[in-house]
Formats: C-alpha cells, sequence, structure tokens
C-alpha cells in the first residue's frame, strides 16, 4: 500500500523539485526564494485536502470493514461534497489574504510580487485538489492502492509535459510553472474521481437526511485531522521566516531542501496514508492483534526507508548541490540536510504513523495535540535557540531535534492507545462474525 501510494506522489513531488530545476536554471535569486515562500503557502492550503481525505479513509473503511457497503458508498459521496464545500471556502480566504501571509513570511519586494503571482493562479485550483485528495483516500479505503497511484501520476505526467513547455518555450518563467500546477490538479481531481464511479462503488444521490446525518461523523474526524495537518505548515512558516533573516540565498537552499524532502522521503509521507485503512477496517471488524501488528510493522518498515534513503543523499550530497547551482550559505544547508538531518526523519515518521493509528481508533485530538506541539514549542524554541549559536543551519538543526522529542512521545502513547484495546493474556477477539455465531450458539 505504502509503496505504490508513494510512486503518485512522488511522481508529482518529482515535478516539484524539476519546477525549482527550472527555475534555478533561469539564473535569478529572487525566482527561487518566491517558490520558497509560494511553497510554503501552497503547503498550508494542500493541509485542508490531506486532513479531509484523512477523515475520508477512516470513515469509509470503518464501514467496509464493518461490511456496510451502503455506508460507505454514501459517505464517500457527502465526504467529497462538504471537502469541495470548504475548500473552496478556504482557498478563497487564502487568496484574498496573500499580500498579508506573504509578508508574514518575510517576503519582500519584487520576490514578494513573484510569489503572490504565482499563488493567485495556483490557490483555485484547490477544490479540484482536494476531490484528488479525498478520492484517493476512498479508492485507499477499497483497498485500490494501484489506482489511487495513477491518479497522482496521472497530475505528474501532465505537470512535467506542461513545465518545459510554458517556462521556456513561451517563456513565461514563474507564470508557466504556475499554469502547469493548475493543469496538473485538475488532472488529479478527475482521474481519482473516474475510477470510483466506475468500479469502486460509485456515488449517490444524497438526501438532506444523509448529509444531515454525515456532518457531524465527518466534522469529528475532519476538524481535528485538519487542525493536526495545519500544524505542519504553520511551522513551516515559522522556519521559513527565521531563515528570511539570513538573507534569499538561505531561502532559496531551504526551498530546495523542502522539495528534496517528499522526493526523499515520499514513501514515509504514503504510509501514513496507507496505514490508516489498514489499521481502520481491523478496528471495523475488531482484530485489534492486527492493529497492533500493523503499527509496529509501520515502525519497522520507516526505519528501513530513512536508513536506505539517508545513504542515498549522503553519497549524492555534492552531485544535489552542483546541480541547483548551489553555493555559500545554499550549499551548506543541502550538505547539511543529506547528512545527519535526513536520519532524523525517522522521527517524523515515527509521528505520521502514530498520527494514523490515532485517526483511525477514535483519538483524533491526540493527532491534534501532538503535530500542534511538535510545530510549536518543538519547532520555535529550538529554532531561535540554534539560529542564534549556528545562523542557518541551526534553523534546521533546531527544526529537526523537536522532530525527535515528539516522534518519541507519539509512538509511546500510540502504543498505550492500541494496548488499551488488546488485553494482555487472552486470545484474540472474536471478529464481528464469530460473536454473533456464538451468541445465536449459546441461545441454542
Amino acid at each position: 500500500m505504502a509503496l505504490t501510494s508513494s510512486v503518485g506522489l512522488m511522481a508529482v513531488f518529482v515535478v516539484d523539485l524539476v519546477d525549482m530545476l527550472f527555475i534555478a536554471m533561469l539564473g535569478k535569486a529572487e525566482l527561487a526564494a518566491a517558490v520558497g515562500y509560494a511553497g510554503a503557502i501552497l503547503f498550508f492550503t494542500s493541509s485542508f485536502g490531506i486532513g479531509m481525505a484523512i477523515a475520508t479513509g477512516a470513515l469509509v473503511a470503518r464501514a467496509l470493514g464493518s461490511g456496510d457497503d451502503d455506508l460507505a458508498r454514501r459517505r464517500a459521496t457527502t465526504s467529497l461534497l462538504y471537502g469541495v464545500a470548504f475548500g473552496s471556502l478556504f482557498a478563497l480566504a487564502v487568496w484574498l489574504s496573500l499580500v498579508p501571509l506573504t509578508a508574514l513570511l518575510g517576503a519582500t519586494g519584487e520576490t514578494q510580487d513573484l510569489a503572490i503571482g504565482f499563488l493567485q493562479i495556483v490557490i483555485p485550483s484547490l477544490p479540484m485538489m482536494l476531490v484528488g485528495m479525498v478520492g484517493g483516500a476512498i479508492l485507499r479505503a477499497h483497498g485500490a492502492a494501484r489506482t489511487a497511484m495513477m491518479a497522482t501520476i496521472t497530475g505528474g505526467v501532465v505537470n512535467a509535459v506542461l513545465d518545459p513547455i510554458l517556462i521556456f518555450g513561451l517563456d513565461l518563467e514563474l507564470t508557466g510553472a504556475a499554469i502547469a500546477s493548475f493543469a496538473a490538479r485538475v488532472a488529479i481531481g478527475v482521474a481519482a474521481l473516474i475510477p470510483i464511479l466506475r468500479h469502486y462503488g460509485g456515488l449517490t444521490r444524497p438526501t438532506r437526511d444523509d448529509l444531515r446525518a454525515d456532518l457531524a461523523p465527518i466534522l469529528t474526524l475532519a476538524l481535528p485531522a485538519i487542525l493536526t495537518q495545519l500544524a505542519t505548515p504553520i511551522g513551516q512558516a515559522y522556519v521559513t521566516r527565521a531563515m528570511a533573516e539570513f538573507g534569499e540565498d538561505a531561502v532559496a537552499g531551504m526551498a530546495v531542501v523542502a522539495r528534496l524532502i517528499p522526493v526523499s522521503f515520499g514513501v514515509i509521507f504514503a504510509l501514513s496514508g496507507a496505514i490508516g485503512p489498514i489499521i481502520g477496517q481491523n478496528y471495523g471488524a475488531e482484530r485489534f492483534d492486527r492493529v497492533s501488528r500493523a503499527y509496529r510493522d509501520g515502525l519497522i518498515f520507516t526505519a528501513i526507508v530513512v536508513v536506505a534513503i539517508s545513504t542515498i543523499l549522503f553519497l549524492l550530497r555534492g552531485v544535489i548541490a552542483d546541480l541547483f547551482q548551489l553555493d555559500g550559505v545554499a550549499r551548506d544547508l543541502i550538505f547539511l540536510f543529506c547528512g545527519p538531518l535526513a536520519l532524523a526523519w525517522y522521527f517524523n515518521g515515527m509521528l505520521f504513523v502514530s498520527n494514523a493509528a490515532f485517526n483511525n481508533l477514535g483519538r483524533p485530538l491526540y493527532s491534534t495535540g501532538l503535530n500542534w506541539g511538535r510545530h510549536t514549542a518543538g519547532t520555535i524554541p529550538f529554532v531561535i535557540l540554534f539560529a542564534a549559536w549556528l545562523g542557518a543551519p541551526g534553523v534546521l538543526i533546531g527544526q529537526a531535534l523537536g522532530g525527535v522529542l515528539f516522534g518519541l512521545l507519539s509512538a509511546a502513547l500510540a502504543l498505550r492507545v492500541i494496548a488499551r484495546h488488546d488485553a494482555p493474556g487472552e486470545p484474540a477477539p472474536f471478529t464481528r462474525q464469530a460473536r454473533l455465531l456464538q451468541m445465536f450458539h449459546n441461545r441454542r
């Protein structure tokens, strides 16, 4: 599930990295810095869609695990409708606030104007991107990870084809990259929706009663999940602001790091979305022994991936810095990330897996609290301390140390929550069907 999901995610992330490479080839530091500022705000908007997708995946997976296909179909439909409605309002609010948001990040002058122009084109595509995210969660809840992967690959292909045409062929530079991103998001939404309609339960025409009945469970999971996801870009925004104190070269170097992270650790990003339906289905079927095993296997899988990818990054650190024509402080940041900080990503992966467990075991507020703690108390004081001591590299080091602390805390709490469901010293719990058979036998 994680590997197939990561292929789709990384198809999009690789294109984002190539976007940055194309911008770097233009030889204008202000363009690369503008992409860095815009990326922090786009991360903020994407987090809304991720939160809706988490809620949808949990609700649909639970319904499927309990054997109620009609409920799964209805909740897939109402989640999509509410997601598009809420996402449209959210996108409008962000679009109208671009000037203060970019200023808050530390963007000024021409760099700020470039970032705003880029965002004004891309942000209106958020509703279609949300359809793609929620649709992908529905597909993964059905176990169709490969189909969900193909939706994101479709968006990556569209972006990859349009990028060189618009950026270089039509000489649109940053505007061309924005148009290509818009088209890719629309493609992802369409590609995720079509297989749901054709092969995976389809959608229903919900009544007012259906919409009213599903609003509470959707909001119960979606609001904490969205709040959880919003913590990450807010923390990243603070890091961007802190890095801006060291000049546009430092922001450009951090922008490259920000695009290397999802390409390098796309499997870890995908793992949280992939393991969630597995935990959710087994929770719905009351197989708590499998819930525990899935969580522990997720942590082992994370460790294997992080060690392997960190080794590759370390060997290629010079090649990566040369490819993006980075020198000075920007080059130092690349070497730092491709060294010890890449290994520290294990603890971020630990937090992702724990959040997936909390969201599917009825404890979404745990995810919210841990994520906000990680990106406030686990970021701000560490960044302030290490930036004052080590300069721009200290910003990344402080951010990473906070991740170590909250990763360990999340694992301890997740194991405690799982243990409450799986009583020690007893055989594995009956499934729902087995319990019904046992009740019938006792009555006879």
